[in-house]
């Protein structure tokens, strides 16, 4: 079955009944592991938001070396995703997965006892490798082991609720133990969290691919090089877009994207089948996801910084916002299921990005002095659209490419997320900064208000785009 059999709009997914006798053996150790691996790639991506100060004084590390301790991850993630999902679904998803988690254990505790900047760093690239392992073998598990339909839904919606989930728990979990027992104590409990998941792992079913691909190395080592070079420049551009640092990767990453697309074109078995740009239900896939981490991860990973320099509130206070957006869109990413048998997931997530832009724009008006209450109506309302969002992501992303190749969808639609969301946090660090005021705090609040119209403004670009793809896209 290839790109092209696959149905052209996300329908409701009503085909399949609710009975037991859908769900393969091994369904729901599949969707503990899965669930709990998401869960900690999720802390483990979020953990330097609110303990970055304390982490760069203990290791003596300047300010170039600070960027990189948030950039490492995403440039590790958004490189290996696609690639880890090709592997996945040829070598085996289950193996895939377990070498996740049992490498995210060894890069979590790297970290944790790193002696200075330059190990961290590599612990922090290690556990993007690792995260991307998890992360599109696991959507991948998922989706073998829950035939499409109902169950198929509802535990979708459950990985959509711990992607809320992780990212709620993480900056409030590394807070807590950093003012507890220092800084590297959250690093060796994110190890020791591992451990379960890889245990976990041994009790889910090995699926592969039926007829597997050989591995695209060509296009695995271009897409990842790319890939990585675009991410690493979008995170030097907080200190400009103009400087050398920025420019040359970026420039490279253009050359080496455009030769990974001629590659694509001209080999037997491409890793992303050129064919899949002419299928709306992956084109929904991909700008939602590109969408969500532009506007709202990029957002939100920048939010506790503006807060804490707006409204003068202390690291624990500030990751207590996240629970709020984040409880919110766990919650309701699981209550989505109630969605699916009424519309398809293309159109969900277009009603996600529309309820975040709600939510976004709800905060605008923060202000030196404000009450630090005054952002929760604002971040409820967008947790649902977020909640409403990640299940449909988690559709699209298994919907729109073969049964055989889902591991590879996953990992396509995550490589959009995560690359769409360094660009959003440098463009959230550029917006904001480039504002002007009677004093620091004055100038950081016009900057964050910008970055509210501006994250409202992209989400409803994206549910724009979604609507309209079905009768933009060339049909065959």
């Amino acid at each position: 079955m290839d790109a092209q059999a696959i149905p052209s709009t996300a329908a409701p997914d009503t085909a399949v009944p609710d009975h037991p006798g859908d769900r393969s053996a091994g369904a729901g150790a599949a969707l503990l592991a899965v669930g709990l691996g998401t869960l900690l790639t999720l802390m483990a991506f979020t953990a330097p938001a609110t303990t970055l100060a304390a982490t760069a004084h203990g290791l003596h590390s300047g300010a170039v070396a600070q960027t990189w301790m948030l950039t490492g991850t995403p440039v590790g993630l958004a490189a290996l995703l696609l690639t880890m999902g090709s592997v996945a679904d040829a070598r085996g998803r289950r193996r895939t997965f377990a070498a996740g988690a049992v490498l995210l254990l060894f890069a979590t505790a790297l970290s944790a006892a790193a002696p200075g900047t330059a190990l961290f760093l590599a612990g922090r690239i290690a556990q993007g490798v690792a995260s991307a392992a998890v992360l599109a073998a696991g959507l991948g598990l998922i989706a073998d082991t829950h035939p499409a339909g109902r169950h198929r839904v509802r535990a979708l919606g459950v990985w959509g609720a711990t992607v809320g989930g992780g990212i709620a728990v993480g900056p409030v979990y590394a807070a807590v133990m950093a003012q507890l027992w220092g800084w590297r104590s959250l690093y060796w409990g994110l190890a020791l969290l591992a451990v379960p998941v890889a245990a976990l792992s041994a009790a889910v079913p090995e699926s592969r691919a039926a007829h597997p691909r050989r591995l695209d190395l060509a296009g695995a080592l271009t897409l990842g090089a790319g890939t990585a070079a675009l991410v690493a420049g979008f995170g030097e551009s907080r200190s400009g877009w103009l400087r050398p640092a920025v420019l040359v990767p970026l420039a490279a990453a253009a050359l080496v994207l455009a030769l990974f697309a001629a590659v694509e074109r001209r080999v037997a078995e491409p890793m992303l089948d050129p064919a899949l740009w002419r299928n709306p239900t992956f084109l929904a896939g991909g700008v939602g996801a590109l969408t969500t981490g532009l506007a709202v991860v990029g957002l939100f990973s920048y939010l506790p910084t503006m807060v804490q320099g707006v409204l003068g509130t202390g690291a624990i206070a500030t990751s207590l916002l996240f629970v709020v957006w984040s409880g919110v869109s766990a919650v309701f990413a699981l209550l989505s299921r109630r969605l699916a048998p009424h519309m398809g997931a293309d159109t969900q997530a277009a009603l996600g990005l529309g309820i975040s832009a709600v939510g976004q724009a709800a905060m605008y008006g923060m202000h030196v002095g404000g009450s630090y209450g005054r952002l929760f109506p604002g971040l409820a309302v967008a947790g649902v659209g977020s909640g409403i969002l990640n299940a449909a992501l988690a559709r699209l992303a298994v919907a729109g490419v073969p049964t055989e190749r889902s591991a590879m969808g996953s990992g396509a639609n995550n490589t959009a997320r995560y690359v769409g969301s360094a660009l959003g946090v440098a463009l959230t660090v550029s917006v904001v900064t480039a504002a002007h005021g009677p004093s620091p705090a004055t100038a950081l609040a016009a900057g964050a208000n910008h970055a509210f119209l501006l994250s409202a403004a992209t989400c409803l670009a994206g549910t724009t785009a979604i609507l309209l793809l079905p009768r933009l896209t060339p049909r065959r």
